[in-house]
């Protein structure tokens, strides 16, 4: 055991509120209500730790819905270690339905369970994810109030078939848009071969969003080892939750606290796994998110500079070939960090939810199916992380290598006299409306070394940031066999996506951006060697262009249908900083940096 910190009965939280004979009307108050369903005055007010469970689970998030059912495991873990559970709800957050984008309730939800934490009787708490931005709101809200916790993915669907042939989450959506566009399918076979995807409960079993983040999850040690892809059916995920309510309450009376674990050492480490991993594009806004909530500034350049060099070791599809029940019994997260760490990329004295650093949890683990998770020494991919590309049309874009397929590569980064660059015009969109009006229009001339542009998709422009840049060409190119073009564009794409877009463009061209500047026919160069993505015109014409802009009123994008959508644009900060909101991310410890004032 690393954490030496050890709590008295007195000590706990919860006393505050149920055993404060200081104000002994204000604990009747809080107590007695409890009662009226069974609970009884010993389990409140003898010295038990109180367990809060923040369920995710429901039905507009089917995702994450088994959970209604896995927490009652949890439960019986909370008790059986001496803790008393108290479940309460998230925040719905289901990335395929949620419109304009459940990137929008991410930072929502992450109000509602720092509200939660901070202000009623809990001595630690049980984080359920599964769905993308579950797991980053569960972990910064941990980090802004830092009271024991630990998360419990969901974890993936089992193998979704068609014959012998996988089908993966997601990622059979984009690959079916474009036989439907090519006319090799109707639309009915297509809304028959998309439910092929989604065989049993669970979340993405693609290294898609969800994927990534739980794992992410359990690379930063907030998760117990080996516990992020399990699937969701399996025995061993019922059995993790019982394991996770006993470890919870040991964490209380440990005093092991989320920034205990959030450290600088645990975010390089997942930008380390993220890259072996082949991990979603979205991961570098969720994990910067979740570092400055805990007080470590880390950006894109981290990215690139400790894990663009990290081979690829999961052979999970985007990026591979297999799933992630395959993933999981072939030694899954523990056995892609145990090659890690024999390469000597990883901080191995890193602590963990389990009480042990994460060396020590790695002790035996083996690769049990090489050709799922490949050896270090011969990885799939040679460099497989994130490029941090900058020039004049913004400060950061990022671009994921790993999903760089070799008729990409071909058609765009092989000429011997200019290799790892190219060049094209571009044709813009402005918010995926105007993509889906246009991009079938001949009048656009989109021809096969056309740069798509999307913008108008980040934080504000959208808002919440659409995933929307791995744009498709039109369907005239797809019948000719030109199934992908470059794409670029200040929001995002899905993490199931095998899109080598250039996305997550920051300063948005919503907030004054230079991609606000840039008009159809303009040509783009795009230099992977140099890290950079110029627009090719005189400086002075593109001053004008900012000029004239300005005096019609700076960029338009549409207005606000919500009141929580203008209350986050006007504080959320762009992509490469995490997406969070200003006045948030000075928020921390706030358990003990201020204890809740009396209501009576």
């Amino acid at each position: 055991m690393v954490n030496s910190r050890r709590l008295a009965p007195d000590q706990l939280r919860s006393r505050y509120w149920f055993d404060n004979s200081d104000h002994p009307g204000t604990t009747a108050l809080c107590i007695e209500r409890y009662l009226n369903y069974g609970i009884t005055l010993d389990e409140l007010a003898s010295g038990k730790p109180i367990i809060g469970i923040c369920q995710s689970g429901s039905d507009l998030t089917p995702c994450n819905r088994h959970h209604i059912e896995l927490v009652k495991r949890v439960k019986d873990g909370i008790r059986a270690s001496g803790g008393v559970p108290f479940e309460f709800p998230m925040h719905p957050i289901h990335e395929n339905v949620r419109r304009p984008t459940a990137a929008l309730d991410r930072n929502l939800a992450y109000l509602g369970i720092v509200e939660v934490l901070h202000g009623y009787p809990l001595d630690g708490v049980v984080l359920t994810t599964g769905c993308d931005k579950t797991t980053p709101a569960a972990l910064m809200a941990a980090a802004t109030v830092n009271i024991p916790a630990i998360v419990l993915s969901g974890g993936p669907m089992l193998n979704g078939w068609r014959g012998r042939e996988r089908v993966g989450s997601g990622t059979i959506i984009w690959e079916l848009r474009k036989r439907l566009a090519a006319g090799d399918i109707d639309y009915p076979e297509f809304l028959s071969r998309v439910s092929e995807s989604a065989p049993s409960i669970g979340h993405c079993n693609t290294m898609g969003t969800a994927s990534t983040m739980n794992a992410m999850a359990e690379v930063l040690g907030m998760s117990l080892p080996g516990s992020s892809v399990i699937p969701a059916p399996y025995k061993e995920r019922a059995m993790v939750a019982y394991a996770t309510g006993e470890r919870i309450v040991d964490m209380v009376w440990e005093d092991l606290r989320p920034l205990d674990i959030l450290t600088r050492p645990a975010f390089e480490n997942a930008i380390v796994a993220c890259s072996a991993l082949g991990g979603s594009s979205n991961a570098p806004i969720h994990v910067n998110a979740i570092a400055r909530h805990a007080g470590v500034e880390l950006d894109n350049d981290d990215w690139q500079r400790l894990g663009h060099e990290i081979p690829l070791l999961a052979n999970v599809m985007p990026a591979g070939a297999f799933l992630c029940e395959e993933f999981y019994r072939a030694g899954g997260v523990p056995a892609v960090l145990n090659e890690l760490r024999d390469a000597g990329k990883l901080h191995i004295d890193a602590l963990t939810v389990s009480g042990h650093t994460l060396g020590e949890t790695l002790e035996g683990v083996t690769i049990e199916d090489e050709e799922v998770i490949h050896r270090y020494a011969d990885p799939l991919v040679a460099h497989a992380g994130f490029l941090n590309l900058k020039g004049n049309l913004f400060d950061s874009a990022l671009m994921k290598t790993s999903v760089i397929s070799r008729d990409f590569r071909e058609r765009f980064l092989s000429d011997p006299n200019d290799p790892d660059a190219f060049e094209g015009k571009v044709v813009v969109f402005d918010g995926s409306e105007d993509y889906h009006a246009r991009i079938d229009d001949p009048a656009l001339a989109i021809d096969a070394r056309t740069i798509l542009v999307m913008r108008g998709a980040g934080p504000v422009g959208h808002p919440g940031g659409a995933e929307v840049v791995n744009m498709q060409p039109p369907a005239a190119l797809i019948q000719r066999g030109i199934e992908s073009l470059p794409c670029l564009g200040d929001g995002r794409q899905s993490g199931t996506s095998g899109s080598p877009s250039i996305l997550n463009a920051s300063p948005e061209a919503a907030t004054g951006g230079a991609l606000a500047l840039l008009e159809s026919g303009d040509r783009l160069r795009v230099d992977l060697k140099r890290g950079e993505v110029q627009l090719l015109i005189d400086s002075g014409e593109l001053e004008d262009r900012r000029t004239r802009l300005a005096d019609r009123g700076g960029y338009r994008y549409p207005g606000h249908q919500t009141p929580w959508q203008e209350i986050q644009r006007s504080m959320v900060e762009p992509l490469d900083r995490g997406m969070t909101l200003a006045p948030a991310t000075g928020y921390r410890d706030v358990a003990r940096q201020h204890m809740p004032r009396d209501n009576h």
